[in-house]
């Protein structure tokens, strides 16, 4: 089933006003002055400096610099507006790990297989490159950082439970997740009180982070149903009904608290959970966490793209930025700060990502994510994938909460999903 523009505008704010197509580059309605050129993004997706640099003068674009606006709130809201209106238009946007939302309407943006983007294709993950393009072949966005996944571990309490304790053989005694499991049963009953995650949705979703298909195929078809869904449900209602979850939801006051108070001692996380997790919510466990392959096999979650918004006032200066800025070079720096893992796998080798972590105990941390990042099988993402994952997220927070059982919830959940993509018109 070809995906339509009207399917997609019921998604979105904006809707009707999105549906007539955007003028052509240079309309007066971009942003900035005639050598300015206006990007859109948000708090930590960008490096700093070299944005600075670029506002200076844009490498390889002469008389041309960039304009950087941080969009609080809703950015995605603020960005369809702002293309619905045709108004003020910023001519370089960031997209966040759902860029394919944006894909029926892709023709608000350029397509950069025009601007000669394919002889940059080699420096990038192949499955990173893909998430950009559009089932039609249109090269909607550009590839900026990835989330591979690992098991993120405290040493310390594996070796008061007996177990393994360096990342090697923790990964080989747990290369699944059945065999997490059977370790996470080990640490409770050595430490009471142990959790290996955060919740149930967490375990779900980095189970799915490692499916080669999700939630819907690039045709069109609906298999959200399907026994690898059900499998990825499965596993984290097991693992609550273990006792191995800490029931602290995303969102509550108990989300860091159990890291800060040593409760959560494993976690199949992404890389950037190490800054927003053990960095930042228990500092003093500095040297105790290991990092090793996740349970279960490779996995990403997260990750950003760039695009080029068809009212840009100079498309090739906007395309000197872009393939600048995500260079090998500089998505090293950029991993240093914000924290952006890259997806050029050059960067791996450079000696700003290369070094030990003195809070992972002197660890090559980065070793571990690239491997990670180059194994991941990549996989379909659709425009409705938020709209699938959401009601089956409540659907897993209702079973740890013991609201409802397993089956009923399942049965709830896909009800919910029948619905929401009946109403938008995608099944």
């Amino acid at each position: 089933m070809t995906l339509t523009r009207r399917k997609f505008l019921a998604l979105t704010a904006g809707g009707a006003a999105a549906a007539t197509g955007l003028s052509g580059c240079g309309s007066v309605s971009s942003l900035g002055g005639p050598d300015e050129l206006s990007l859109w993004a948000w708090t930590g997706s960008v490096n700093d400096d070299l944005v600075a640099q670029a506002a200076q003068g844009i490498p390889g674009a002469p008389g041309k610099k960039i304009s950087l606006t941080r969009i609080g709130g809703d950015y995605k809201t603020k960005l369809l507006t702002s293309l619905a209106g045709k108004s003020l238009v910023p001519d370089i946007v960031g997209l966040n790990d759902d860029v394919a939302t944006y894909f029926p309407n892709a023709d608000q943006f350029l397509d950069l297989h025009e601007l000669g983007a394919d002889k940059f294709k080699p420096e990038f993950l192949e499955w990173k490159w893909k998430l950009g393009i559009t089932p039609e072949n249109r090269m909607m966005a550009y590839p900026m950082d990835t989330g591979p996944t690992a098991l993120f571990y405290r040493r310390d309490i594996f070796e008061k439970a007996g177990l393994p304790t360096e990342p090697g053989d923790v990964a080989a005694a747990a290369p699944e997740w059945n065999d997490f499991i059977e370790l996470g049963k080990k640490l409770k009953q050595a430490v009471p009180g142990s959790a290996i995650t955060d919740n149930i949705t967490s375990v779900y979703q980095y189970a799915l982070a490692q499916l080669p298909k999700r939630y819907m195929t690039p045709d069109g078809a609906y298999i959200g149903d399907g026994d690898h869904i059900k499998q990825a449900w499965d596993l984290a209602v097991r693992v609550v009904e273990e006792g191995l979850s800490a029931n602290a939801q995303d969102g509550s006051t108990d989300a860091n608290a159990v890291v800060t108070n040593g409760r959560l001692v494993a976690f199949v996380g992404a890389v950037w959970w190490a800054q927003l997790g053990p960095k930042n919510a228990a500092p003093k466990t500095k040297g105790l966490w290991r990092v090793t392959p996740a349970p279960g096999g490779p996995g990403n979650r997260g990750g950003s793209f760039l695009a080029i918004t068809k009212y840009c006032k100079d498309p090739e200066a906007a395309f000197a930025f872009i393939t600048w800025l995500e260079s090998a070079k500089n998505q090293a720096q950029s991993f240093l700060d914000p924290v952006l893992f890259p997806s050029t796998p050059a960067s791996y080798d450079d000696p700003k990502m290369t070094g030990p972590d003195p809070f992972f105990g002197g660890q090559k941390i980065v070793d571990v994510f690239a491997e990670s990042a180059q194994k991941y099988p990549g996989t379909y993402f659709s425009p409705y994938d938020s709209i699938i994952n959401d009601p089956i997220k409540a659907e897993l927070v209702n079973i740890e909460i013991g609201s409802k059982s397993s089956d009923q919830a399942w049965r709830d959940a896909q009800k919910l999903v029948d619905r929401e993509l009946t109403r938008v018109g995608a099944i």
